[in-house]
């Protein structure tokens, strides 16, 4: 009699968990390549092709030009006092440029110690050109 009545109790326990339904499950893998869209400014200028098919070890290379890139943009921000889409993402040229004579031959390790310098640079920064960039509605 014990165990008919665990059995039921059991059995009243299990139903709900055997009836929920397993997760939909989508076969559709197509790509979407449509240009990502942003919050602001969509028009920005592509990046180097070279950071998109660097090879993964040597990924710290795409992260200090990326690091530079912004900010060269925000020492610009907050000489000029202007936010503007051009001005927040400019040609990624000058950044490229500058990025090939200072750190294209560097070690990971140098290329640490760089993005720990124009990180800390950067976040000098940031409150000085948030405040101009939110009230030009580009923050």
């Amino acid at each position: 009699m014990r165990k008919l009545i665990l059995a039921l109790m059991l059995a009243a326990l299990a139903g709900p968990l055997v009836a929920q339904t397993s997760p939909q499950v989508s076969n559709d893998l197509t790509i979407n390549m449509s240009p990502q869209q942003y919050r602001i400014c969509n028009d920005r200028p592509a990046r180097p092709t070279w950071m998109d098919e660097i090879n993964p070890r040597e990924a710290y290379k795409a992260l200090t030009l990326m690091d530079l890139y912004e900010l060269r943009a925000w020492e610009q921000i907050v000489e000029t006092g202007n936010c503007a889409c051009d001005v927040r993402f400019p040609s990624w040229e000058d950044a490229s440029e500058e990025f090939d004579e200072k750190h294209l031959l560097d070690s990971a390790a140098e290329h640490t110690t760089a993005q720990r310098d124009i990180r800390r640079q950067r976040n000098d920064l940031r409150l000085a050109v948030q405040e101009i960039c939110e009230a030009q509605g580009n923050w």
